[in-house]
Order: C-alpha cells, then sequence, then structure tokens
C-alpha cells in the first residue's frame, strides 16, 4: 500500500541525514519529491537519483533557508515542475555546539535564522499555495526532542526546536479551516551529519545508546515511516501534534 500515491512532497535539507530519508521514504510510498538542499551538489543529486529509480519524478533545487526568498522559490520550482504541493516537510536545520558563557553572537543568530526563521517561510509559502490550491494539505516540521528537553551545549538550539514544536501548533489552528493539517515529529538522538563529532566520543555514544530503551541510537530511516503516516491521509485527524520518535529515551528518567 503506497500511501502518498499522486502526492508531491516538498523537503527542506533532503541532501542528507533525515531530510534524504523522509524524500526517499515518501517516493517509495508513491511521491513525486522536491528536495531543498544547501551546500552539497553530489549527495542531492544521488538522492534525485534513488528517488527517480523508484519510478517516481524528482528535481532538486539548491537554496539557503535562511533567506525567505528561497521559500517562494523553491515553492514556485516544484509547482513549475509537479504542479502543486500537497506535503511540506520542513527538516533543515544546523546544530553548531558550543558552550553557553562564550556563545558567539553570529552562532545564535545563524541557528536561528536556519532552523526556526527557515521553518517559518517554509511553512508559510507552502500553506500559501495549499491555500491557493484548496484542496488542503499536509505539513510536517522535524523538531527534536530538544523541544522538551535542554542541552549544555546546545542553548542555541533547543529554543529553535521549542519553536519548531510551537509553530506546528499555532498554524494548526491558523490552517485548519483550509484543510491543512500541521504536526511534528521529535527525533531523540539520531546518527546525523549534525552530531556526527560529538558522537565520536565513544564513551558519549556508550552513553546515549544506554539512556535508551531500544539500545541503540536512531538512523534517518527511523523518521521515514512517522513521517510518511502524519503526510499521509492514515492521519487525517492528527493536526497539533507531536510524535516522539526516540527509541524511549524521553521517558527513560531514573
Amino acid at each position: 500500500m503506497k500511501l502518498l500515491e499522486g502526492k508531491t512532497v516538498l523537503v527542506t535539507g533532503a541532501s542528507t541525514g533525515i531530510g534524504r530519508a523522509a524524500a526517499i521514504g515518501a517516493a517509495q510510498h508513491g511521491a513525486d519529491v522536491a528536495i531543498n538542499y544547501a551546500h552539497s551538489d553530489g549527495p542531492a543529486q544521488s538522492c534525485v537519483a534513488e528517488i527517480e529509480a523508484l519510478g517516481q519524478r524528482a528535481i532538486a533545487v539548491k537554496g539557503d533557508v535562511a533567506d525567505p526568498q528561497t521559500a517562494q522559490d523553491f515553492v514556485g520550482k516544484a509547482v513549475e515542475a509537479f504542479g502543486k504541493v500537497d506535503v511540506m516537510v520542513s527538516n533543515a536545520g544546523i546544530c553548531p555546539f558550543h558552550a553557553f558563557l562564550d556563545m558567539p553572537v553570529d552562532v545564535v543568530e545563524r541557528t536561528f535564522k536556519v532552523n526556526l526563521h527557515g521553518a517559518y517561510f517554509m511553512v508559510q509559502a507552502a500553506a500559501q499555495q495549499m491555500v491557493k490550491q484548496g484542496h488542503g494539505g499536509s505539513i510536517v516540521a522535524v523538531s527534536s526532542i530538544s523541544a522538551l528537553v535542554g542541552g549544555e551545549y546546545q542553548t542555541h538550539y533547543t529554543p529553535t526546536k521549542a519553536g519548531v514544536h510551537s509553530l506546528m501548533q499555532s498554524t494548526a489552528i491558523a490552517l485548519g479551516k483550509h484543510g491543512i493539517r500541521c504536526n511534528s515529529v521529535l527525533p531523540g538522538t539520531i546518527l546525523t551529519e549534525i552530531n556526527k563529532d560529538d558522537l565520536a566520543d565513544v564513551e558519549k555514544r556508550q552513553y546515549m545508546e544506554a539512556r535508551t530503551p531500544l539500545g541503540r541510537l536512531g538512523q534517518p530511516e527511523d523518521l521515514a515511516g512517522p513521517i510518511v503516516f502524519l503526510a499521509s491521509d492514515m492521519a487525517a485527524y492528527v493536526t497539533g501534534a507531536a510524535l516522539l520518535v526516540d527509541g524511549g529515551m524521553y521517558v527513560n528518567l531514573q
């Protein structure tokens, strides 16, 4: 059963990690896919090739989500290629780990612009197109377990992920009358480009694995199913929700 048959799905930050897994997962479920990426031309093109190998259409659109115009360009090129937007997966994000007391201003500002402002304008651009089309849609934002818990070296990052979670709650209200559903997924510790250097510390990685009831850290592919579900009509009465995808880490407090 293909849950996204005939739909057009847009995914930001999709050349690697969770975004790539979501894009390929959407294609496996019958969607045509437009991916946004910032830097990695090679991985972006290989993602497109994987989607096309599944028999679906795909385009890659380069752009920095920190620039609000990127959102309009991305949605516009997706509509030009596929005629419509059914699903937006707002995933692009950064987390340059740094201590709080000497946190550089430019690091804070860049993190907010990419993670929160970028999500805001992508969601807005997709919603504008969905309202114009008149047949609803689904928006899924990749927040984080960090929306609910703190991190010593993530004082600039955790507020942005809490903001993304809050954005989905508010847009669920604002867009419900248009038949547009807005939900977030909250990944736990997933092995991606963001944290590969941090988790190169063997002791830290083993500690994080021990904290996780399922006994392992997550892979990007672990997010594909939950994202596809929230994007699909199987979640037709789900909006304003936040789905933890963390192997049980959040509840393991004792």
